[in-house]
């Protein structure tokens, strides 16, 4: 059984590359646009605050996560053991992240008050209910990455079809870079018979044309069109980062699925300097057969994410990397006549660790049974004044937009204190 679908209407009954190489490529990346010098490991040592989301896409339930009620109406069939941190239990399911909660802590009161995908993930990744604003990721590329990063600055790794404008005003520099999993994107060699004194030239042209194309026309766009253009240029500088293959030691601690090859590649963009990388893990959307598809995909999930968070902790890289584990929304406690659980904004959790933030604590609760927020509800507002409060940022300021005055968080939010280092 696989579950690698998005939600099915039966469940809501209820150039061109010869101009230049990687130019296909460049329609899909934009990146900063300075000189790269070589990236030295001692510069990593010295780093810049980066960011780990792992997206469980169409919604985990939080009741078969990290807000287990195991004997209760709608607890489900599943129990809830210890972890790392005493008194703190979360849900069988999630054996070999239950021995890494140390480094993490969890939100059980989360209520965004919406019950759509797209909507919801919205509000998760820009903490605004709805406008033109920059996603986490873009944001973090655009204040907390070195202007001369060498790979993008906020890189996706999904095996779905998710396409987002993610930098809105912040220019197309900080929009995210999408990968089809753990594999180098098209296009990041030279063209047969061009050799590097042809590719020269062929630059040469380029700028030369591209001066002659700007003339007349919006700066923004044009900006927009030179980032694409430079990032891919550096990326087929830097092809080995995506073409490694994971090590064997790797494959055997991590696993040899999808996902887990998505956690490799995760972890050896984030040692290279990337300053946010997202890695999606999809199938959450239940609204049938809840409970065997989150025993597969929780067990799919759980030792490639705990070895993933073990990797980081033993490599000192918490100190500077926040790590987010998120979906759009939780699902319902309800369980609806097809064994499933359906769309829930209501009461749900997700969880944080690394980077400013305490580690082992629970924030908030939900009640009894699981049906609404009981104790310090927070939506998603203020975890996005959270994740940057940790990262070290202030969202109380503006945004650097020449001309406009925009909050880079919310201003009706604020963060969750109690979570801050």
């Amino acid at each position: 059984m696989r579950r690698n679908t998005g939600c099915q209407p039966l469940d809501h009954q209820l150039s061109r590359r010869s101009f230049l190489a990687g130019s296909a490529l460049a329609g899909t990346v934009a990146g900063a646009g300075q000189a790269i010098p070589a990236l030295a490991g001692e510069q990593i040592e010295q780093k810049h605050k980066q960011v780990l989301q792992v997206f469980l896409q169409g919604g985990v339930s939080q009741l078969e996560s990290w807000d287990p009620k195991p004997g209760t109406k709608y607890g489900g069939p599943f129990g809830a053991i210890p972890t790392s941190v005493p008194g703190v239990h979360i849900s069988e399911l999630l054996p070999e992240t239950a021995r890494q909660m140390h480094h993490l802590s969890i939100v059980r009161s989360v209520n965004i008050k919406i019950n759509d995908h797209g909507q919801g993930r919205m509000f998760m990744e820009k903490g605004r209910r709805a406008g033109d604003y920059p996603y986490v990721g873009s944001v973090a590329a655009k204040y907390l990455g070195p202007e001369d990063s060498q790979l993008p600055k906020f890189i996706t790794i999904s095996t779905r079809g998710l396409r987002d404008q993610s930098a809105a005003f912040l220019g197309a520099r900080y929009s995210q870079l999408k990968l089809s999993g753990a594999k180098a994107p098209d296009n990041l060699t030279l063209p047969k018979g061009i050799d590097n004194s042809a590719e020269q030239r062929r630059q040469q042209l380029r700028l030369a044309m591209n001066d002659r194309f700007a003339s007349g026309r919006r700066k923004a766009e044009i900006e927009a069109y030179n980032a694409s253009f430079e990032q891919a240029q550096r990326m087929v500088k830097r092809r080995d980062v995506f073409v490694a293959e994971p090590s064997a030691t790797d494959l055997e601690r991590y696993g040899r699925h999808e996902f887990a090859k998505n956690c490799v590649l995760a972890r050896t963009l984030l040692e290279e300097g990337v300053t946010c990388v997202k890695v999606s893990h999809h199938g959450y959307d239940t609204h049938a057969e809840n409970f065997n598809f989150h025993l597969e995909q929780l067990g799919e999930f759980d030792r490639p994410f705990a070895t993933l968070l073990n990797d980081l902790a033993n490599r000192g890289m918490l100190e500077h990397t926040l790590v987010m584990v998120y979906s759009e929304f939780g699902r319902t406690p309800k369980i609806n006549v097809r064994y499933g659980r359906d769309h829930w904004g209501t009461a749900w959790s997700v969880a944080l660790g690394g980077c400013g933030i305490v580690p082992g604590a629970v924030v908030g609760k939900t009640n009894a049974e699981g049906t609404a927020v009981a104790d310090r509800e927070v939506d998603a507002g203020h975890l996005f004044h959270t994740y940057f409060s940790a990262l070290g940022l202030d969202t109380a300021a503006d945004h650097d937009v020449p001309g406009r005055s925009i909050p880079i968080g919310d201003p009706a939010a604020d963060p969750i204190k109690e979570l801050l280092a």
